[in-house]
């Protein structure tokens, strides 16, 4: 029984998470030859100033306009 644990930061929608937990799961079955009833995704969405990279929120290096390198917002 997989368990797939997404972690995000805020703002995906309720249709793009529905995408990702189908492709998940297609990709587990596909890959892994896994039951996709027993396939288990949970996404945990994470506001951006409590995710860090390279030393700085990513909420502080949107703000900064420093995220082409790291995100598409």
């Amino acid at each position: 029984m997989p368990f797939i644990n997404v972690n995000i930061t805020k703002g995906a929608t309720n249709e793009q998470k529905a995408e990702l937990i189908e492709g998940i799961t297609d990709l587990m079955v596909k890959i892994l030859d896994k039951n996709p009833f027993s396939t288990h995704v949970i996404i945990n969405e994470v506001e951006t100033e409590n995710w860090g990279i390279a030393g700085r929120s990513v909420k502080k290096l949107r703000e900064e306009g420093k995220t082409a390198n790291i995100s598409k917002k």
